[in-house]
């Protein structure tokens, strides 16, 4: 058994070739994985990977295993008798479906965390009473000399470390970054991404990062997104649709935008097993869980693109659904 730390060449090839190759969960986010600061555990002859941070008592797992279909269950068991052999608990985050049905099987407790959104790019359009308040926002923001262009994360380090501060300082002082569940710009990875950036009379004023999303619903994730506070109306939808014109004339498929906690939440989409009471705390988190995250502030930023049905994702405990496992995920993220 193996238990590879991050940051080298050869795990980082190793990481991208199993989201890129072991598919069948259909993980949109699954570039995640790549992330600074997620390790990634793997077995002898076993093929895949298990994404994952350690926080307190738990190892808080990313996705399901990205691995071969004969290697995914025992990997999940090697994992977790791992974790085991530590004194420490697993908690699994964003799982598809595919993974919540293995892991109840396997005796996890799942229950829905929330849900990710994407849009078709050859069927979208902007045309339509529906769009016409984004429409005029969008024009309003290039009439105020918005340009869009693409451009080396390397080249604007000093800029996006600018426009990070600003945003960040405009969210309060206990403000944090979050990480591990969100992208991030720069490492290895960055050769895989792409920068937006907007710039109002050569100033940088926001941005937009998408990573690659792979299996059937191939395409981009609208990933790690930054503003200067109190700027043009309509900024990000602008840079955004400028985007999706250049991938829907690369030919791109799909536009991800990512996994919002709480949201599209369906009885119908609860697994045998599932805990009533994290159930009902996934429905007070949406009502009432604005400062552990804007979860209704997220998702109205999403529909206004009008995304096809939700991706329901789920989290994982390994035993009973625990608060405080659920807890350690965001701490894994660095809430808190």
């Amino acid at each position: 058994m193996e238990n590879t730390a991050p940051g080298k060449t050869a795990l980082n090839d190793t990481v991208l070739h199993a989201i890129s190759t072991h598919t069948q969960a259909e993980n949109p986010s699954a570039f995640l994985a790549m992330s600074r600061g997620t390790s990634a555990f793997t077995a002898p002859g076993l093929d895949g990977v298990i994404a994952y941070r350690k926080a307190g008592r738990y190892l808080v797992q990313f996705g399901g295993p990205f691995a071969a279909a004969d290697s995914y269950r025992p990997l999940l068991d090697r994992f977790v008798a791992h974790a085991h052999g530590q004194g420490l608990r697993v908690v699994g985050a964003q799982l598809q479906r595919h993974d919540a049905q293995a892991y109840a099987e396997r005796g996890f407790t799942v229950n829905q965390f929330g849900s990710s959104w994407a849009v078709h790019l050859p069927d979208f359009t902007l045309r339509g009473t529906r769009f016409m308040r984004m429409r005029n926002k969008i024009s309003r923001a290039f009439r105020s000399g918005l340009q869009v262009r693409e451009v080396p994360a390397e080249d604007m380090a000093g800029a996006i470390r600018e426009i990070d501060t600003a945003w960040l300082g405009s969210k309060g002082a206990d403000a944090r970054p979050l990480e591990f569940l969100v992208g991030e710009l720069g490492g290895p990875a960055q050769q895989h991404r792409r920068l937006f950036v907007g710039t109002i009379d050569s100033r940088p004023v926001g941005y937009i990062s998408y990573s690659p999303v792979y299996g059937s619903r191939a395409g981009w994730m609208h990933d790690l997104s930054r503003r200067i506070p109190d700027g043009t109306p309509g900024l990000m939808e602008a840079i955004n649709s400028h985007v999706i014109d250049i991938f829907r004339a690369e030919g791109a498929q799909w536009l991800h935008f990512g996994f919002t906690p709480f949201t599209g939440l369906d009885a119908a989409n609860e697994l045998p097993g599932h805990s009533p009471s994290f159930q009902w705390l996934m429905h007070f988190l949406w009502e009432q869980g604005a400062a552990l995250y804007p979860a209704q502030t997220q998702l109205a930023y999403k529909e206004k693109w009008a995304p096809q049905a939700p991706i329901t994702e789920y989290v994982a405990f390994d035993g009973p659904a625990s608060v405080a496992a659920f807890a350690h995920i965001f701490r894994a993220c660095n809430a808190f």
